[in-house]
This record gives C-alpha cells, structure tokens and sequence, in this order.
C-alpha cells in the first residue's frame, strides 16, 4: 500500500522551491505554500461533510483554488470531478447525477449554472473559502483518485476512474522519460478538467520539482509573454494550438533561446508545423496519450523529434504496445492495425458502465485504444487515425488523418477534417469540410498530385471554423449534423 500525496512530500523534500506562478492575480507560491492551500482545501471539505470515496466537482477556470482542490482530493481519499467550462448545463447535469457528486465548487463566472445544478437537491454549492486546517491519512494506491469525463466525440461521455496508481506511475514515468528537472519552467494554458491539463505536465513537472505558470484559460500573446518572461524551457500545446501561435506575429521575433523543446499531442502534428518551430531552433516533439492511458505512453529524444518526424515515438519503460488486426492478432512491422496499450497506468474502467469498461479494457490488461498505428522496423509508431474514422472505399481503407494532413499543408489551408459518407458505387467516400481561401478546384488538383485517386473527397464543405473540444480534438459527429 502507498499512502504518500504527491504535492505533501514534493513540500516535504523541495519546500522553498517555487511550484506555481499564477499569471491572472501573480502570485508566486512554493511547494509548501501550495501544499498548505491544498491541505486547508481538505480541512474545508471533510467540514462539508465530504470524505473517503465521496465525488466532489470543480466548475471553474485555471486557478490556484482549483489545484488545491485538486490535491485537496489526494490527501483525504475523496473523489474529484473536473467538468468542463463549454458543456451545456444539460450535459452537465448528466455527469453530475451520473458520478452521483454530492458537492461543487465553481468559479464565479459560473455561479448561475452552479446554482442550477445545486437545485437537483443532492448538490451542494458551498462558497470558496478555506478556513480550517488538519491532515488525513491518504487512500491506498489503487483506489480511484478522479473521474475524467470523456469528450465524447464518438458518444456519451463516459467517467474515466483514474487511479492514484495511474497518476502517480504517469508523473514519475513522464518525469523519467522526458527527462524533465527541477530547473524547467513550463507554462498551462489548458483546461484543467482535461486530462492534458492535470496529467500531460502539471503532475510530472511536480514529480520533478519543477516550476508552472498557470493560466486562466488560452490567449495567444499572453502565452507568448509568458514564454518569454518566466523563460519557460518545456512547452506542451495541441496542433491546434500550436498553429495559433505560429500564426501570431511574435511568432518570428520572439526569443526562444531559453526552450529546451516544445511538444504536440492530442491529434497527429501536421509536418509543416514541426518544421516551422524547428527553423525557429526549437524541436518540436509529438507525443500520445489518452485519458484512459496515461496520458503519456510514448518518448522520443530530441534528434529523433527530427529523424523520425511524424512518429509518437518508442512506448515508456514498463509499457506494453500491441499493433493488432481486426482478430486480435499482431501485424507486421509497416501494417496498420489497432494500438493496444498496457502498463501502470492504464485507468480502471468506466464509472458506472460495465458494457462499456469490457469492450475497452481486455482482462488481460491491455487496453484498446480504438487508435489505429503502425510500427516500423526501429520500434517507432506512427498514428495513422481512430478506428471509427477509417472508412472502406471500393475495397480499400481510407484513413481521413492522411487527407487531413495533405490538406493543411496547403498554403491556404487553415484547418480541415475528413468524414465518411454512404457512396453507392465505392460503398463509402470523403467529404472534407475545410476552413480555407482556396476553391474546390484548387484543392481537388492539390490533393491530385498528392494522394491516391480512391482518397480524393468527393464533396468540399467550406465553414468559418471546426467544432473542436477544449484539448484541440475535432467533434466529427457534429460536422456529419451538417451533412443532408
């Protein structure tokens, strides 16, 4: 059994090392300052009547109360669920009765959905101040630490039960394997309710030592700022992001001599994006992980950041990949198949959802990930799309990410996603809905020279913009809502 919290013995061993720059009111707190906000957090929910395996819910932007909180869970064994700041108070409510929470902290932008929500009658919605202070014994190692609730891109949202395991492996792995430090600076722009936010760097910078700049939500030039003026040395972003700020005009002068290297996850990196930052003299690795992996499975080094551009790299120590086919069986080297991934940190299932949990998470431990990849000869890998996206046209696998990719290298190409449609003669065709300047003509001869012929599109739908969750993942079901 392991009973040690994180942030309590980062305190005990580093307690004047700064943790935490709060870019919204600048406070700058160390291990120990940060560690006893968490534990007045704690004090404050066990007087709320909140305890041992009890859910809780944060409702609020990137703040200093929302970490505390967030560690708060850690050190008296109750639940914590982050929810999102975009989701209707219809989706919201389905996850507060479906975690069965008892209690919701909210930021004040939120205080009306809060105070809807808290009239279901089993919600309370206390104010936000911590005011007593005492210690708890912590939950033993495999007790559920958090529900994660999925963007739900292919469907329901489910509660992902994180593990303190599953955390703690995925901190000390990351921390390991990236070879983060305690000198490294690193800045969180995303949301907090997501798993990026509290798992991709926050908890491994704190393995480390380490330093982040919270802030409250993504503005270009303040992120830019921030990399500049706390000399930030890691960076984590999503493509999506990281073509924002390659689109700011700082993006050409800023200094960056202090960056060690940036990092993309959450979607496959377009080439052109990884070699723009690189002609900035920063690597640009990639990376993968998912909610219910992690989120971190794979490592590269720097040189092979640019060796092996397009890859997610080799799997962590003491992860397992399998690349299978449709039977379960492993393909060959170059073959595409189904990822499965297992180790450590591997989530314990869907809260709430046995169906669910035994189509995903396989007895044997691995997990599937519904992400379709190849391995080449070296043992690096290469996403190639999600399973459910990949269609069959005139006998043959499409995968939309390929498409995708072609299409934004396009000069004139902001973004573009590629979903299946019924097709009587191939069985199954394209359709792309682009954000662009281009024509259709344009672009049916770019992708021409570029792609085979049977994965041309066979419909261009302009729009302004991609529905995309907050971590930067494009919402296809509700681009098919578009289709007739």
């Amino acid at each position: 059994m392991f009973e040690q919290e994180l942030l309590a013995e980062r305190a005990r061993v580093t307690p004047d090392k700064l943790a935490l720059i709060d870019v919204e009111s600048g406070a700058r707190l160390t291990y120990a300052e940060l560690n006893a906000g968490a534990e007045r957090a704690a004090a404050m929910l066990r007087s709320r009547d909140v305890g041992a395996g009890d859910r809780f819910g944060i409702l609020s932007y990137n703040s200093i109360e929302y970490l505390e909180l967030f560690f708060a869970a850690g050190k008296i064994g109750a639940i914590v669920v982050p929810l999102s700041t975009r989701a209707t108070l219809h989706e919201l409510t389905a996850i507060v009765e479906d975690s069965g929470m008892t209690w919701l902290y909210h930021g004040p932008e939120f205080a009306e959905t809060a105070a809807a929500l808290c009239r279901t009658g089993t919600l309370a919605c206390p104010p936000s101040n911590y005011e007593r202070t005492g210690k708890s014994a912590c939950p033993p190692w495999n007790d559920i630490y958090c529900l994660l609730y999925t963007s739900g891109t292919t469907g329901k949202p489910k509660g992902v039960m994180i593990p303190r395991r599953q955390l703690y492996w995925n901190g000390y792995n990351t921390a390991i394997n990236w070879d983060l430090r305690a000198d490294d600076i690193s800045p969180i722009y995303t949301p907090l309710y997501h798993a990026g936010g509290l798992a991709a760097f926050t908890i491994p910078i704190f393995t480390a030592g380490g330093t982040m700049v919270l802030h409250k939500s993504f503005d270009v030039s303040q992120v830019w700022q921030t990399i500049v003026r706390e000399r930030c040395t890691v960076v984590l972003g999503v493509p999506t992001i990281w073509k924002m700020l390659m689109d700011a005009p700082e993006f050409a002068t800023v200094k960056l001599d202090h960056v060690r290297w940036f990092i993309s996850g959450g979607a496959p990196l377009p080439v052109y994006i990884a070699e723009a930052y690189t002609a900035r003299g920063v690597p640009m690795k990639q990376g993968y992980g998912m909610t219910e992996a992690g989120v971190n499975c794979f490592t590269m080094t720097v040189e092979e950041s640019v060796t092996k551009r397009g890859s997610i790299g080799k799997p962590l120590l003491f992860t397992e990949v399998r690349i299978v086919d449709a039977n379960g069986n492993d393909v060959k080297n170059g073959e595409v198949g189904e990822m499965w991934i297992r180790g450590p940190h591997v989530a314990k299932g869907y809260w709430n959802n046995e169906a669910a949990t035994r189509e995903a998470f396989r007895d044997d431990g691995f997990l599937r990930t519904g992400d379709l990849a190849r391995r080449d000869d070296d043992g690096f890998f290469f996403i190639a799309g999600r399973a459910k996206d990949m269609f069959i046209s005139g006998g043959v696998n499409v995968y939309p990410a390929e498409i995708e990719a072609e299409l934004v290298s396009h000069p004139r190409v902001a973004d573009a996603a590629v979903v299946a449609v019924p097709d009587e003669r191939w069985g199954e065709a394209g359709v792309a809905f682009v954000v662009a300047e281009a024509t259709e003509e344009e672009l049916s001869t770019y992708l021409s020279l570029r792609i085979a012929k049977f994965k041309l599109p066979r419909q261009f739908v302009f729009v302004d913009a991609l529905p995309r969750t907050p971590y930067g993942k494009v919402e296809k079901a509700k681009l098919r809502e578009r289709l007739p």
